[in-house]
């Protein structure tokens, strides 16, 4: 344990389970948005901690591949993630472990600051992450002077992760406003993101307000077409917004109480939803299922950067924004107007020139139809 006054934490991620949902194979290394499962929870989870260790029962020599220590349970017979969470106790050199599954590929940036905070300020020894309406306790924090007494716990034959918890008692930390942080997959289907799911090349661009994402399409949009590229574009409002005007006919009518409204001319069809189901913003999915897919080649993406959907970054040092792309494990090139102060294995191209990007997106376009 260290003698730090500042509290040390190793990350443990949770990849010792036989995953019979998924039909016996290994969750974390199943390919997801291009890299394995474990891979995204690693770009998130390990900026956030002084230590990261990989739980694994099985296929050691694969995650060991990824760059840090992989421990297997000292329980045999996969006894759940007690067991993980005992093995990265017993092994880690900090105040603390922090949990996170390996088959959730989107931690919470937040997750280390926010349970910490929660934890010191009640005086408890676990703190476990809540996404508004239930515990999730693979999302934990705990402190590892606990480890004797949950070895005893499992020795008398005990698993019940909840009932552990309430024993030692525990903190319930809040993070209702970021429930899609514990999206997990159990299932095979479980897997089918938009990316993988849907049949033509979906590329996101990705950038702050100010960096010109709109002019850029407006360049490219036309030279795509040019090439004989078929695309539509999906654009994400943060604001109110209304594509008809009062007076018209079709105003009148969804004014009346219509909630789909369906407008078609010989050169235009446009179609007006009422958005009636509380939701707070609309789902990417529900936007893709409105498109002709048969007649595109590509999808623009603006906006809905949760998606996991490879995008393009666009990135303008006059801004003063940080680059997303450390964040985001989906970003897979960054079009900027500097030079970039850290590596990077993907590819990096001038935002002002046109056709690098151009060709960027012709070679992308390809090589989705090859595979």
């Amino acid at each position: 344990m260290t003698e730090s006054t500042y509290p040390t934490v190793t990350g443990i991620i949770l990849a010792g389970g036989e995953a019979r949902r998924m039909g016996g194979n290994d969750k974390g290394l199943i390919p997801y948005v291009n890299q394995p499962l474990i891979a995204h929870v690693i770009h998130h989870l390990a900026p956030q901690v002084e230590q990261l260790l990989i739980n694994a029962n099985r296929n050691i020599e694969r995650y060991q591949q990824f760059g840090y220590p992989v421990i297997s349970d000292s329980l045999s017979g996969y006894q759940g993630p007690l067991a993980g969470m005992l093995a990265g106790m017993q092994m880690a050199t900090t105040d603390y472990i922090l949990t996170a599954p390996c088959d959730s590929p989107s931690p919470s940036p937040k997750l280390r600051q926010r349970m910490m905070e929660s934890l010191l300020s009640s005086g408890k020894k676990i703190a476990v992450a809540s996404d508004g309406q239930r515990i999730q306790p693979v999302f934990s924090l705990l402190h590892c002077e606990l480890a004797e007494d949950l070895q005893k716990y499992l020795a008398a034959g005990e698993r019940k992760i909840d009932r552990w918890f309430k024993q030692q008692g525990m903190i319930e930390v809040d993070f209702s406003d970021q429930p899609e942080s514990f999206t997990n997959f159990n299932h095979p289907e479980d897997l089918q993101s938009p990316a993988m799911s849907c049949s033509v090349p979906l590329l996101g661009i990705a950038a702050f307000s100010g960096t010109g994402k709109t002019t850029l399409l407006t360049q490219l949009i036309p030279k795509l077409r040019a090439a004989g590229i078929r695309l539509a574009v999906i654009k994400h409002a943060h604001h109110l917004f209304d594509i008809d005007q009062p007076g018209k006919d079709s105003y009148r009518i969804r004014e009346a109480g219509a909630s789909q409204v369906l407008v078609a001319s010989r050169k235009l069809l446009a179609l007006m939803q009422t958005n009636e189901n509380g939701q707070k913003e609309p789902l990417f999915s529900d936007c893709l299922a409105r498109l002709d897919l048969e007649n595109l080649d590509l999808i623009l993406v603006e906006g809905f950067k949760q998606e996991a959907i490879p995008k393009l970054e666009l990135h303008r040092a006059s801004i003063g924004k940080p680059l997303m792309f450390p964040e985001d494990p989906n970003i897979i090139a960054i079009a900027t107007d500097s030079e970039l102060a850290i590596e990077t294995q993907i590819p990096v191209m001038n935002l002002n020139d046109l056709d690098a990007i151009l060709n960027f997106i012709n070679n992308y376009i390809r090589q989705y139809q090859h595979d």
